[in-house]
């Protein structure tokens, strides 16, 4: 028997996640590391967030996420817009879809905003210059 098996991205930054979806008994890991085991605890929450919407489906599907680039906060926001655009097309549920845009549409939309690229004679920020003290 033929596994159902989905894979889909994350964006954020310059994170990139790749989750890949199958049914199974509720894992849930992100770099080959248990969800439950990622620290800090407000990153754990931001990643568990779309499993706790879902209800007992994410119970029912084991996801494996890969992220890489970027730093954590952005890595996190990239696998939980990953998980949540799994769950979504593993079941092909519009009312699952409506409850994560209704909750944050960033769950199933990546954000596209970068950093803004640094300008020559700025001293390490975007916009700002150098001070002239002869005008």
């Amino acid at each position: 028997m033929k596994t159902k098996t989905i894979i889909v991205t994350g964006k954020r930054k310059k994170a990139i996640a790749r989750a890949v979806i199958k049914s199974g008994k509720g894992k849930v890991r992100i770099n080959k590391i248990n969800i439950d085991s990622i620290k800090p605890e407000m990153t754990r929450l931001r990643l568990k967030e779309p499993l706790i919407l879902a209800g007992n489906i994410a119970s029912q599907v084991d996801i494996d996420v890969n992220v890489s680039g970027g730093g954590f906060s952005g890595q996190a926001d990239a696998a939980r817009t990953a998980i949540s655009n799994a769950l979504v097309a593993f079941t092909n549920d519009d009312k699952l879809r409506e409850i994560f845009v209704d909750y944050d549409r960033n769950l199933l939309v990546s954000d596209m905003r970068q950093r803004e690229a640094r300008k020559p004679n700025t001293h390490g920020n975007a916009r700002g210059k150098v001070q002239k003290s002869y005008r």
